[in-house]
Order: structure tokens, then C-alpha cells, then sequence
């Protein structure tokens, strides 16, 4: 089977949707398929390119034996929500050419957001059948933070998502309440199938042992460390954690370590309020970032309010995966307050109340006991998203797609 998948996320980024984009194409690529990736130059979390990358029009890498087609686009120094319109078509414009290069597939695997590449894929795949596996409901995600009024433009995105939906040959979610979502939006349910994120459950023995990350840093075993780790931007509303920092005792600590579009406005309003219990640290390498989940007493996990009640953050598999109990900020309903109930790995605050998540935080640094149980949870939580399971299923519907072409 000859796949293409195509989307602006890949490796050697770290956060976000790439290294589930590395996963799918490494995983067809073991198992015997012809896979090739499409995608940008590499930029997030930090809305950058590398130096080696600017001025590039298209490259192709191989990386771990998977042709990638590197495509120029445009990256703002400051993102607003129609400077990443413009990002994003920059993208599409020059990957449609790209793919149509390229020798034709049997089936192409469209990862959304941006919205606009599924117009595009019916444009370069019409006489191959395409999945549009869809991470981010993004229109209405921009329209619930306030990134975007509803108008003409919205409508113009919604049709534009119909459209997408219309013509693919089967449309994914990453949760039951994201496929929900789709159903209400006039998906067949024929179409629909669940591809959640997935992970790979580390051996006892390759975890690191304690100590590391607060021994890299400067934090002394006794002190209360909450962490962040991830994107900064606006989805992740972190600042409730600088107003529950203001409400903490000494003794306990919240470390953000990443980069994003919010960094500059998070490190402006950190000095600002003159918080010495708030360190902040750059985004860690994947071996740093292991040393963290284990030192962490607690790993936070935070959503806008009006974010999307199916957005669910990739990251709390991995917490899970290395049994660090969370603390969430999400509205209720949503996937991941959903998920933090069914699993019993930690708590759910709601959106604008730092007082209830400072004295969660308070309360949690005087009980252990409950975060070991939270954290053995987690781990048996997400035996359910073990990482080949979830693409293997998934590949067997790629199969089915070309099989009925």
C-alpha cells in the first residue's frame, strides 16, 4: 500500500502533532508500506524556523528510512489569528504543489488542522480516496477563544470544513466526544472512525531514576514542584497559574517549561507581579522531558475556557504513561475533564478559579498517599492507547479504504 500523509507538523519538532505524524509514517514504513510524509519546515512550538531553513523553497529529508518533502511557508514573528491564516495558506499553496510531484498514492492521509488542506486533497486526490484525520476542530476552536467573530469568514471555514468532511472517504477524531461532534455536524456514521492519540508505555527499567530533573535545575527534593510542560499559547490559558501562584505558601513551586506564541506575555507578566515561586525553563529535550514527569509531584494540564469540549491535549498520555498524577484546568464536559473522571488519575478545576487551584496545590503537597493512587491510575488508565494498538487499528482502515476504492 502506497500512503501519503500530509500535514504541516513533523519531526524534528517535538510538541504537538508531529510526533504523531513521525509515529503513523514510521509504523506503515515497519510494517511494508510505501509512505512518504509532506510537510513544512520544522517552527513550532516556537513560531521560528531554524536558521538552515529560511530561504528554503522544498527539501526532502529522510529520517528513519521516511521520505519527508519539506515546503516552504510563511511563519509570523508574532502570531495573531489572520497572520496563521495566511501561515497556514502559505502551506497548502506550496504543498499541493509538492504532492502533485509526486508518484499517486493509494490512499492519502490529510491531518487538519489547517482546515484548508482538505479542499486541497480533493483537488490533488480525485482519483484517490483520502482520510481526513482530524486533530483540532479548528473553526470552532477560534470562534469559542475569541480568535475569530462570527461572520463571513467563519461561515466561508465551516463550509469549507463541510466540504472537507463531504468528500473524504472516512473522517477520524481523537475522542468520543470529538466523533460526537462530527455526528452533529452531518458526518455519516459510516465515515467515522476513532484514531486517538497514542504512546509508548516505558519499560520499568528505562525510567530514569529520581532526582535528575531537580538535580539539573536547582530544585532540592523537599520543594513541591508542579509542572507545565508543553506549548505556551493561547488554547493552554496558563495565566490561571500565575494567579494561583500569588494564593500559594511557601514550599510549592509552578514550573512552565516550553515556548509558544504567549512566552514573551507570560515572562512580561511573571515580572511584573514578582512572583519567586514560578520558574520558568525552555522546552526539554524528549530524555529531559522523561527526567521531568518523574520528579514532578504533580504534572498541570491546562484549557482556555471555550477551547472545544473535544480538544484532548496529547501530552496526558505521557504524564500517564510515567504515573505523574495530574491537576487539569478545563471546562467541564470537555474530553479531558471527561477523561480525568473516568480515570480517577487526578482533579479538574474549571477556568478562572486560581483560588480552587491553589488550594488544590495546597492540599496535594500534604498528601502523597493520594498522588501515588492517582498516579498508579494513570498508568493503568492508558493501557487503552497503547501506541501500536491504536495505529495498527487505524492502518487496518487505511487497507479497507484502498480495498473499496
Amino acid at each position: 500500500m502506497r500512503v501519503i500523509v500530509w500535514g504541516i507538523n513533523y519531526a524534528p519538532e517535538l510538541t504537538g502533532i508531529a510526533p504523531y505524524n513521525v509515529a503513523l509514517c514510521e509504523f506503515l514504513r515497519a510494517k511494508g508500506d510505501d509512505v512518504e510524509m509532506v510537510t513544512a519546515f520544522a517552527y513550532y512550538p516556537v513560531w521560528r524556523k531554524r536558521e538552515e531553513d529560511r530561504h528554503r523553497l522544498f527539501r526532502t529529508d529522510i529520517r528513519n528510512g521516511v521520505p519527508v518533502h519539506r515546503c516552504w511557508h510563511f511563519v509570523p514573528g508574532k502570531v495573531s489569528a489572520w497572520k496563521r491564516i495566511l501561515h497556514e495558506a502559505t502551506f497548502v499553496l506550496t504543498s499541493t504543489l509538492r504532492v502533485l510531484s509526486l508518484r499517486r498514492a493509494d490512499v492519502y492521509v490529510i491531518v487538519s488542522p489547517p482546515l484548508l488542506l482538505g479542499a486541497a486533497a480533493w483537488l490533488v486526490t480525485r482519483r484517490a480516496p483520502f482520510v481526513f484525520y482530524v486533530k483540532d476542530l479548528q473553526p470552532d476552536a477560534a470562534v469559542g477563544l475569541g480568535m475569530l467573530k462570527s461572520g463571513w469568514f467563519t461561515r466561508i471555514l465551516y463550509w469549507l470544513e463541510a466540504f472537507a468532511y463531504q468528500h473524504a472517504a472516512r473522517v477520524s477524531g481523537i475522542s468520543d466526544e470529538m466523533l460526537t461532534i462530527l455526528r452533529g455536524k452531518g458526518v455519516p456514521e459510516a465515515k467515522l472512525i476513532l484514531f486517538p492519540d497514542g504512546v509508548v508505555l516505558p519499560e520499568a527499567g528505562a525510567i530514569s531514576p529520581r532526582g535528575k530533573f531537580r538535580g539539573k535545575y536547582g530544585f532540592s527534593s523537599d520543594e513541591f514542584l508542579a509542572i507545565y510542560s508543553g506549548n505556551l499559547g493561547v488554547k493552554q490559558g496558563l495565566y490561571i497559574l500565575l494567579d494561583a501562584a500569588e494564593l500559594l505558601k511557601p514550599g510549592i513551586r509552578i514550573v512552565l517549561c516550553g515556548d509558544g506564541a504567549e512566552r514573551g506575555a507570560i515572562e512580561k507578566s511573571l515580572q511584573d507581579r514578582h512572583l519567586t515561586n514560578v520558574t520558568m525553563l525552555p522546552l526539554q529535550s524528549d530524555e529531559d522531558y522523561r527526567a521531568l514527569l518523574v520528579d514532578a509531584n504533580i504534572s498541570l494540564i491546562t484549557q482556555q475556557s471555550g477551547s472545544g469540549n473535544a480538544f484532548f491535549p496529547c501530552k496526558l498520555l505521557m504524564t500517564l504513561a510515567y504515573s505523574s498524577p495530574v491537576l487539569t484546568v478545563a471546562d467541564p464536559g470537555s474530553a479531558l475533564a471527561g477523561a480525568v473522571a473516568d480515570g480517577k488519575f487526578g482533579m479538574n478545576i474549571v477556568p478562572g478559579r486560581p483560588d480552587l487551584l491553589a488550594s488544590a496545590l495546597m492540599d496535594l503537597s500534604h498528601d502523597r498517599e493520594r498522588l501515588r493512587a492517582w498516579g498508579k491510575a494513570g498508568r493503568d488508565y492508558i493501557g487503552r492507547f497503547e501506541q501500536d494498538k491504536v495505529i495498527n487499528q487505524f492502518a487496518s482502515v487505511l487497507q479497507s479504504v484502498v480495498g473499496t476504492d
